[in-house]
């Protein structure tokens, strides 16, 4: 499933598409939404950005349109009077000035006044999202120190979206092994100067991922494993899915556990228990 980068990205794509311009035309295949269609037609498109995997697009009355992509959709940016190629199904077509975006394959979609964004129950759950919100560092290493998270070991916690939104299982490798702290660490086990790498790493990590579609590894790390004739899936991170390849930092072999139910990689040697 694409983390909270990949979603930024699809939303800075489909923002590019239709932010500033005002709606020709408006469909849904859901008859909730249908009823609604008309009275967007007109509406300008302020702004489509992200909260974790959810993507919103903001119109001018103050109303915004939430869609997950769940495990399967997908956005499609094409001239509206051509269809893409795909057989997928259409959920959600937007279109301005003769350009769509269109949504295929998702199933969660809705309409809500902007300030009652909060109360939809899959957003209320959530934390800050790490690309949208301006989370700084301190206000990252504070968050940890809440009482419902500082008693967590960090490889649960940071796939709790309810600290951040938008860590992934790839983004929890990186940041961990970035951070140079073992999956059992708590937060409240960490000194400040720890605890502020942490809430340091969790942003740079995820800003990096952002910047470089999904790339978290050392540029120089990175660098030697495609001279090396590596694919991008081995040089595109420092952890993730290098099981039993040497660590870039130490030459440690990399293990692969499973913490929370999803894989978890790690340098034994970088990341030693607490």
């Amino acid at each position: 499933m694409p983390e909270g980068p990949e979603i930024r990205r699809a939303a800075d794509r489909v923002h590019e598409q239709l932010a500033g311009r005002r709606l020709e035309h408006a469909w849904f295949a859901f008859p909730e939404l249908a009823r609604e269609a008309d009275s967007l037609v007109g509406r300008r498109v302020t702004a489509v950005d992200s909260w974790g995997k959810a993507l919103l697009t903001r119109f001018d009355d103050g109303r915004v349109l939430y869609s997950h992509n769940q495990l399967y959709g997908v956005w499609k940016l094409h001239h509206a009077e051509r269809e893409p190629d795909t057989g997928r199904s259409l959920r959600v077509r937007l279109v301005a000035r003769g350009r769509a975006a269109s949504l295929y394959s998702a199933s969660d979609v809705s309409l809500w006044p902007g300030d009652r964004l909060g109360e939809h129950p899959f957003l209320a759950r959530l934390g800050p999202d790490l690309l949208t919100h301006g989370v700084t560092v301190e206000q990252g290493m504070a968050r940890f120190v809440e009482p419902r998270f500082r008693r967590r070991g960090l490889g649960g916690l940071l796939l709790d979206q309810a600290l951040f939104a938008g860590i992934g299982n790839y983004l929890r490798s990186e940041i961990l092994f970035f951070a140079g702290l073992h999956h059992k660490v708590r937060p409240m086990d960490l000194d400040e100067a720890a605890l502020e790498r942490l809430a340091r790493r969790i942003l740079e990590v995820t800003r990096q991922a952002y910047d470089q579609a999904g790339v978290t590894n050392r540029p120089e790390w990175a660098a030697a494993e495609r001279r090396s004739g590596a694919s991008r899936r081995r040089w595109r991170f420092a952890v993730f899915e290098r099981d039993g390849l040497p660590c870039h930092a130490c030459g440690t072999t990399i293990e692969r556990g499973m913490v929370a139910s999803r894989r978890l990689y790690a340098c034994p040697r970088c990341q030693p228990p607490a």
